[in-house]
């Protein structure tokens, strides 16, 4: 028998923008699962991904790995099998000249509003937001709408490759306020290393274009990469894939 598992992003995949996961989304998770192992791929840390998903998503019998952080905190049916962490890989001093940069940068930028917590430390990456993550869900829409006017994370983006060229980072906007920066190669593609004994694996996520955060696991040659534009989208695409299933 083949063995396939279908891996999914959390936000604009499985959840509207940092919302709260919809009953008819976990049912058809549950139905799914009758089929195909089930994985969650998110740039998040554990904890973003419980308030969105569920306190309990690790004990879910329906879901066998939650990778956090692209894969860099790793969970098989609710067991952390892996961890690492990116000060002890690109050291404190690397660390400390990016967030001076960052927080530089993000002093001298003119936006209507900024709120707190620019840069936030994770175990995998540092996440940055010119408005601040501490922004309310209101004010998170109008930045959206503001920086695909403006191309504000773009532009910040361009700065940090010019400045970083020399330390070999990835830099990956996804969501609505932030991006991501990391070592290269630990983007999302870094989950596929746990996952060697499924002859195929499926991925869903709406961050699929170049410079997005599902970009590099959706081109991967060892996945099947699907584009989605919502939840009600993922679920429709699935049903088509997986009939059998529903």
């Amino acid at each position: 028998m083949t063995r396939s598992i279908v891996l999914f992003d959390v936000d604009g995949t499985l959840t509207i923008p940092r919302q709260k996961i919809k009953p008819e989304m976990i049912t058809f998770l549950e139905e799914l699962h009758s089929h195909v192992d089930i994985g969650i791929v998110g740039g998040s840390d554990l904890p973003k991904m419980q308030e969105q998903l569920s306190t309990d998503i690790l004990n879910y019998d329906f879901i066998d790995y939650i990778f956090s952080e692209n894969g860099l905190v790793a969970h098989h049916k609710g067991t952390c099998f892996h961890k690492k962490n990116i000060a002890q890989h690109l050291g404190e001093n690397t660390i400390k000249r990016l967030i001076n940069f960052c927080l530089r940068y993000i002093a001298d930028l003119d936006i209507p509003i900024k709120r707190g917590t620019f840069v936030e430390y994770r175990n995998g990456m540092l996440n940055v937001s010119p408005i601040g993550r501490n922004c309310s869900q209101s004010e998170r829409d109008a930045f959206a709408i503001y920086d695909s006017q403006h191309h504000i994370l773009k532009k910040m983006v361009s700065a940090l490759k010019l400045e970083f060229q020399d330390v070999g980072l990835k830099f990956s906007i996804g969501g609505q306020i932030s991006f991501d920066v990391f070592p290269k190669g630990w983007d999302k593609t870094y989950c596929l290393r746990f996952l060697t004994e499924y002859d195929h694996i499926y991925f869903f996520g709406d961050k699929t274009h170049e410079g997005g955060n599902d970009y590099e696991i959706f081109q991967s040659p060892l996945t099947e990469g699907y584009t989605v534009t919502s939840p009600d989208d993922t679920i429709r695409q699935c049903k088509q894939l997986f009939p059998e299933s529903f």
